[in-house]
């Protein structure tokens, strides 16, 4: 039986913080079961990019300083780190505020500049990775994840956390050699099962719905949420956002690989419950992921069919940072009509392999994402058709019903 803490929490305020992340801790057994004192142990936090708290795209400081200082106070040797898509990790730890929370509790920050390449044999997708230094120098991790929505995952839950231990630039590559999003989603997985985080900590109190992880709205959810099981973590949020978990592919595949469960009989849920924290209210893409790998119209199609990344010309600050995270070569978002200080950039959809990595990382919100017509039509005329051809087929049926009825023999 997994078991997945649920504590409330209203606010930000440190003291209020450190008392609810203490308990759940303590609802799992405490800080030792999860590390001993002889250990170095890795705070593995969301920093997507160099923003501040109030935006709410990364792990806000407190939680992370409540968490250290939990085993800070257990005599855990503790390290942190994370690897933003754009920006230093120095950079974007200062910004939201985790630096000044790590030197008040004397962490050190690790090397997530740099990454040395392993090999997982037991990978079901992937059996190769670079990994941040930070990450191969520690004998343990706590991965502190922010409660988001992500367009190509649905959410930026436990799993996808540790994405960010592969250094800098060589995120970009991964979406560039691996387009399709199950097999991204499998690759997550292989990720997951080599580091094997010991706890979750996940920042809900106030998280990210619409357009995540970076450009969507801040939504007071007062939640936050600690486990040892990523699957059943990331599926209590699914739950709590009225999502199905099996829409989510690193949970479906998390769980086939041993990571955990989703199954509600198979959780245990403790501090407070489920239901009171429920709200459908989210904004939140709840439809499943499908893979378009199969070499059929349907990939022909996919330019049609899957929704694509557009610019909003009133937000776009023709800053160029989109046009930078663009993994394919040649580039589908690029200057493609003149000088960059003239015009905006533009896509070339036949290029775009919908990683959604432009959207994930631009710091003006300017690039949303659109489902195409062809996707809305036949979504809608499907039910339509469906309803009139039943009543046609009826019709068709009490014809010949009619027409072929034998005479009655005189």
């Amino acid at each position: 039986m997994s078991k997945v803490v649920l504590m409330r929490c209203e606010s930000y305020d440190y003291n209020t913080v450190k008392a609810a992340v203490k308990k759940g801790i303590e609802l799992l057994g405490g800080p030792l079961k999860f590390a001993s004192p002889q250990e170095k142990i890795l705070l593995k936090p969301n920093l997507l990019s160099a923003d501040p708290p109030e935006r709410c795209s990364t792990t806000h400081p407190s939680i992370f300083k409540a968490v250290a200082e939990v085993f800070k106070e257990a005599g855990i040797n503790l390290t942190y780190g994370d690897s933003p898509g754009i920006h230093k990790p120095q950079i974007a730890a200062q910004k939201a505020g985790i630096e000044k929370a790590a030197s008040d509790l004397g962490i050190s920050l690790a090397d997530f500049n740099e990454g040395k390449e392993i090999f997982f044999d037991k990978g079901i997708q992937n059996k190769k990775f670079t990994l941040a230094n930070g990450v191969l120098e520690s004998d343990g991790m706590i991965s502190l994840p922010k409660l988001k929505t992500h367009a190509l995952t649905r959410i930026t839950g436990c799993i996808k956390n540790q994405f960010g231990c592969i250094p800098g630039s060589l995120k970009g590559e991964f979406h560039a050699r691996i387009p399709d999003v199950i097999d991204f989603s499998k690759m997550l997985v292989d990720l997951n099962a080599y580091l094997k985080p010991r706890l979750f900590v996940m920042d809900g109190i106030m998280a990210m719905e619409g357009n995540g992880p970076r450009g969507g709205t801040p939504k007071n959810m007062n939640v936050i949420l600690l486990s040892s099981d990523p699957i059943a973590l990331d599926a209590t949020v699914c739950r709590i956002i009225g999502l199905d978990p099996k829409f989510v592919p690193t949970i479906v595949f998390g769980k086939e690989a041993g990571l955990g469960t989703y199954n509600e009989e198979e959780i245990e849920i403790l501090g407070e419950s489920l239901d009171s924290f429920k709200d459908l209210s989210f904004n939140v893409r709840r439809e499943p992921v499908k893979a378009l790998k199969a070499k059929s119209i349907i990939q022909v199609l996919r330019g049609y069919a899957i929704p694509r990344p557009f610019i909003e010309k009133s937000k776009c600050k023709k800053c160029g940072i989109c046009v930078n995270m663009c993994p394919v070569n040649p580039k589908a978002l690029d200057w493609h009509n003149g000088n960059k200080k003239e015009v905006l950039p533009s896509y070339i959809y036949k290029r775009c392999i919908r990683c959604y990595c432009c959207q994930e990382i631009c710091p003006e919100s300017a690039i949303k994402l659109k489902v195409p017509f062809i996707s809305r039509f036949f979504v809608r005329k499907f039910f339509i058709y469906r309803f009139f051809g039943s009543i046609l087929l009826m019709f068709r049926s009490l014809i010949r019903k009619f027409k072929y009825k034998p005479s009655k023999q005189k």
